[in-house]
């Protein structure tokens, strides 16, 4: 990368970060019309939460994988992995989005007490560690491109990185269990 994205690490993280959550809101929110997207058939937006949940474990083991390979000094499958797992949270969020645009939200099928007092502070939990992780990640990301790896030990990419992940992998942990929640215990 250049020296100006070199130098500008904190600014990138920043417009990066708005830039993915004005998506994310964006479609939350109903501002992104489902007619500038084509609608897949019926069974493949009832499949996406399957395969969501399947990506979220996947990632879970990119994830811990990765740690482990940076615990053990193999930094070319910690870039791999953490590459992988990036991959599999863009995979992940879109097809998650994709569906929420042409579907909307999934409605809680369980009991109303379970919904008030297991479900929704479980999901709130999960929707906040989604967020929060963002900046986290785009910041190891962004510092782990611009800089050569025996660099990378002069910055904060180590902690920034354990943050991120510590926050990624409860937040996929959470997902699946949104998951189970919605499509498996009711």
């Amino acid at each position: 990368m250049s020296e100006w994205a070199r130098e500008n690490v904190p600014l990138l993280t920043a417009l990066s970060s708005v830039a993915a959550l004005a998506v994310v809101f964006g479609a939350v929110g109903g501002a992104i019309p489902s007619v500038l997207l084509p609608r897949a058939s019926d069974a493949v937006l009832a499949a996406i939460p399957h395969f969501n949940a399947a990506v979220s474990a996947t990632a879970i083991g990119t994830i811990v994988l990765g740690w482990r390979a940076i615990a053990r000094g193999d930094v070319r499958r910690h870039r791999a992995f953490m590459l992988t797992s990036f991959g599999l949270f863009t995979a992940f969020l879109g097809a998650y989005l994709y569906r929420l645009i042409h579907v909307g939200t999934t409605e809680f099928p369980g009991p109303d007490v379970v919904y008030t007092y297991l479900y929704l502070p479980f999901l709130g939990i999960h929707i906040l560690l989604a967020i929060a992780c963002i900046p986290f990640v785009f910041y190891a990301l962004l510092l782990a491109a611009t800089r050569p790896y025996e660099e990378l030990y002069h910055t904060r990419h180590a902690q920034v990185g354990f943050v991120a992940a510590v926050l990624w992998l409860i937040s996929f942990a959470m997902g699946i269990g949104v998951y189970v929640m919605l499509y498996h215990a009711f």
